[in-house]
């Protein structure tokens, strides 16, 4: 699955509501052949930065204190929604301070599109349960961990 920019702002302002700011697309610079699924840089983990560690660490702490509650399935629908909503924040802010190098970005976009795909199934904006859009987002964060440098990096269970 490849997102191409104008694809990208598009669902960011269908699933999120807002539009990203000029800025952030502008700045955004893909190369013509996206990668289809995640890769190493050279068997190494991509460079990240300082508001997409600080985005992604808020995200897999929203998903952590929920957690208990997703498990005993006592996150009532309401709850599904708020977490979804306060990812999606999240993940546009992740997009629109992107200062990745171009390459680190393309498959950053894959780590995104899970949790967007996540965030609208806990919505009830697609096919899959709410649950199963928690699953879908606690393994984009884990996959963040996997190809991305982030200090003191936990991943989830």
């Amino acid at each position: 699955m490849t997102i191409q920019r104008p694809l990208l702002t598009a669902a960011l302002i269908a699933t999120f509501g807002i539009g990203v700011p000029a800025f952030a697309v502008d700045s955004h610079q893909h190369a013509a052949g996206e990668p289809t699924k995640l890769m190493l840089d050279h068997g190494k983990q991509w460079a990240s930065d300082e508001p997409l560690r600080r985005n992604m660490s808020e995200i897999r702490a929203a998903l952590a204190a929920k957690a208990t509650a997703i498990h005993k399935g006592t996150l009532t629908p309401e709850d599904y929604k708020a977490l979804a909503t306060l990812v999606e924040a999240h993940v546009a802010n992740i997009v629109s301070e992107c200062k990745l190098e171009p390459a680190a970005d393309e498959n950053l976009h894959l780590i995104v599109a899970e949790l967007s795909a996540g965030a609208d199934a806990m919505q009830g904006k697609s096919k899959a349960t709410p649950a199963a859009g928690v699953v879908q987002m606690v393994g984009a964060v884990n996959q963040y961990g996997r190809y991305f440098k982030h200090p003191g990096w936990k991943p989830m269970d």
